[in-house]
């Protein structure tokens, strides 16, 4: 890490930034002369910073706060070591880093250290998830008192309509996407295909799938943060968040995954389409844990608004092949790169909740041995299927009390996310729909 600060002498401070419980960046800025004690002795904050709600304000009834005295953690480099920050004028560098107690222990709040928890598990098994996640954004003009599409920076004009696969959407913000792009290379995030969506603005970049879940992660998160500074960059916004625009499709945050034996071997794959019975055990667990696991997919006031029926979001727990109206799919291909395509995030998640909810609960599918209902055929949203909480209040109180999350995130975890929830619930329940879309444009 001392070796990336010398080959970049142009750096002119660093950030310090870990993930808090809803996603958001928490750190500080460092100027580079003293970047050696982030890195030998790590950096300080309270416990409670990674346990604030979405303002950025300390939850009420916290115990970090004045029962615990709102003592310290000490933050530590990830492996991710240096990254440039291409958002910023000045030469800058970002170093991530996640929470240990004084004694090293990894602290139970920290969603990436949820994570490496729910790894440790497959690791005891020897096995490893492969990952690749597709993120959905908007691009969005908020200069005005109501969102729009940007103009295009070509004709000056706004495209008001979703464009599938749209060669054009893409090509109106051409500038756009190959400075992302060159970003992506700068910071080591695997950013693959770009394709445009059904919303109004709405894109979707794919990571490739690689063998370490919590770089794909890493890279997700560091991916949100570079799209929304790029963005700002050029002029507009971009935005993960779930539902921007009351009469368009939202954005996803779908997940594929597969898993490798000490071999290297997918045991997903038997030769055929229809997979192992460690793939239909996977399943099994993903729908087991699905409605408990609601809050981590879909953890804000706006979230619920894209989670309705025929609206490109799964509403039932039920499992298909090759469909997407399916909350679990199960794609074609060849039989080599069989996986589950977990579809019910939205682009407004925390990526390493939402990655430990959805291999923890596959994991826990197949220590069970679990056997999933029949696989659906035709549209899922017709189907007589248990359903997806539809509201935010539901979804608190099936993680507080889902067995299948006490086997996948600590106590601690579980307790810091309910009172974090609750609290930004009361006060969203003050807002307009307008003033929760102003909030969240920014933040998720």
């Amino acid at each position: 890490m001392k070796t990336w600060l010398r080959d970049n002498p142009q750096v002119r401070s660093i950030r310090v930034a870990a993930s808090d419980l809803n996603g958001q960046p928490r750190g500080k800025r460092i100027p580079v002369r003293y970047a050696h004690k982030a890195l030998e002795g790590g950096t300080r904050f309270p416990l409670s910073v990674l346990n604030l709600d979405i303002w950025g304000e300390d939850i009420d009834a916290s115990p970090l706060v004045f029962e615990h005295g709102d003592r310290d953690g000490v933050l530590q480099p990830t492996e991710r070591g240096f990254m440039p920050v291409p958002w910023l004028d000045a030469p800058s560098a970002l170093l991530p880093i996640w929470m240990f107690h004084e004694d090293g222990r990894p602290y139970d709040g920290d969603p990436r250290h949820a994570l490496r928890a729910v790894l440790e598990r497959y690791m005891a098994r020897g096995l490893t998830p492969v990952c690749a996640t597709e993120l959905e954004f908007f691009l969005i003009d908020d200069s005005g008192r109501s969102l729009q599409v940007p103009p295009s920076p070509r004709s000056g004009k706004r495209r008001v309509a979703g464009e599938i696969l749209s060669l054009r959407a893409l090509d109106r913000f051409d500038g756009f996407f190959t400075d992302l792009y060159d970003a992506c290379e700068a910071m080591d995030i695997p950013a693959d295909t770009a394709i445009s969506e059904a919303g109004l603005g709405q894109f979707e970049i794919n990571l490739m799938h690689g063998d370490d879940a919590l770089r794909a992660a890493d890279d997700a998160w560091l991916f949100k943060m570079l799209v929304k500074g790029m963005a700002r960059k050029h002029g507009f916004a971009a935005s993960f968040m779930a539902k921007p625009y009351a009469d368009y499709a939202g954005s996803g945050l779908h997940v594929h995954f597969s898993v490798l034996d000490a071999q290297g071997r997918n045991v997903f794959d038997n030769g055929g389409p229809e997979g192992t019975d460690l793939l239909t055990q996977a399943v099994a667990g993903c729908l087991e844990a699905m409605r408990g696991s609601a809050l981590i997919f879909a953890p804000h006031a706006n979230s619920f608004d894209r989670m309705v029926p025929g609206a490109h979001a799964p509403t039932g727990v039920g499992w298909a092949y090759e469909n997407r109206t399916a909350a679990i799919r199960i794609p074609s291909g060849p039989p080599a790169a069989r996986r589950i395509e977990h579809r019910v995030a939205g682009g407004d998640v925390n990526p390493y909740l939402m990655l430990a909810a959805v291999l923890g609960a596959a994991l826990n599918g197949i220590e069970d041995g679990a056997a999933p209902p029949a696989p659906l055929t035709g549209n899922a949203y017709e189907a007589d299927l248990p359903q997806i909480p539809d509201d935010w209040r539901t979804a608190i109180d099936t993680f507080e009390a889902s067995p299948q999350m006490t086997r996948i995130f600590a106590p601690d975890l579980i307790r810091n996310l309910v009172l974090t929830k609750r609290q930004e619930l009361h006060y969203m329940q003050e807002l307009s729909p307008e003033e929760r879309v102003a909030i969240y444009l920014d933040t998720v």
